[in-house]
């Protein structure tokens, strides 16, 4: 359900009334759960609360999730403790990144402080965090994805995060402003019509050796029902390895309650995978 589209800069709303009779006819076809899918759901917060107040006045049953920029979660933290009160169960959000240097060249707009930050606002205000990521990027070093899955572990949400997540490599399509930076320029190839993107190598080929391995363990954990804590022992694993150091991580002392989480797993700037190009082709 679309709640607050931007064209250009420009902030444009759409009306609660649309949005309510597009719900409507979710839940008369039997939905009993919403997903806000625009990031800049918080944009327009005062907007955005009349919606899921009017949500849960008239579906008190019905539960929702939504999609939220690091930056809007903390200008708008009073805000997190409606969401939890009016049936949101979790909130989306694209960290991409836990190393400052690669945050400012994707241009976020937030931090590894902000990150910290938006994960205690949301905490307190009884929300889960559903964090993603392009965890594979030119400037990413087999240390520094290291440093992304300590990250998880000591922020408790190694399990919160979807073993995709950890996978993932930056896309870059037709006209993407990164072919401008000149780390990117010298590593693209020609552009690929069928993935509709630049393919791109790492300086370093041990980071697209592990990225392969951890793609594969995590299809790998999918196909075979593995829990996300077996499938992140198996990716901290490898990249132990990929770094000759020692592997064994216990996860025993994880918060262990489930976890709200949505049947497909969400993308952002992601490359398309192997196994996503065989499916197109067997459809």
């Amino acid at each position: 359900c679309p709640v607050v589209p931007v064209y250009g800069g420009r902030f444009m709303i759409v009306s609660p009334g649309v949005v309510l009779d597009d719900i409507a006819q979710q839940v008369a076809a039997g939905a009993e759960h919403i997903t806000f899918g625009d990031p800049d759901f918080l944009n327009g917060p005062g907007h955005a609360m009349r919606i899921v107040s009017a949500l849960h006045e008239r579906w008190p049953h019905l539960t929702y999730d939504v999609t939220v920029k690091v930056e809007h979660l903390i200008r708008h933290g009073a805000h997190l403790r409606t969401l939890a009160e009016t049936g949101c169960l979790f909130v989306t959000s694209a960290i991409e990144s836990v190393d400052d240097a690669i945050l400012r060249k994707l241009d976020k707009g937030h931090t590894a402080a902000d990150f910290h930050r938006a994960v205690a606002l949301c905490r307190q205000a009884g929300l889960a965090l559903n964090p993603t990521f392009v965890a594979f990027t030119p400037w990413i070093t087999l240390e520094g994805y290291r440093k992304l899955l300590e990250t998880l572990v000591a922020l408790d949400l190694a399990l919160a995060v979807a073993p995709v997540q950890l996978a993932i490599r930056l896309l870059i399509p037709e006209g993407s402003l990164l072919l401008n930076d000149p780390d990117i320029a010298a590593l693209v190839g020609p552009f690929d019509e069928e993935r509709l993107c630049y393919p791109w190598r790492h300086s370093d080929p041990r980071v697209d050796a592990l990225q392969r391995t951890i793609e594969a363990l995590a299809a790998d954990g999918c196909a075979s029902a593995l829990t996300r804590a077996e499938t992140f022992t198996r990716i901290w694993d490898a990249t132990m390895e990929a770094l000759g150091e020692e592997t064994g991580i216990d996860l025993s002392g994880l918060d262990a309650k489930p976890l709200p989480t949505l049947s497909e797993n969400w993308y952002c700037c992601a490359e398309p995978t192997d196994q996503q190009m065989r499916a197109l082709v067997q459809v």
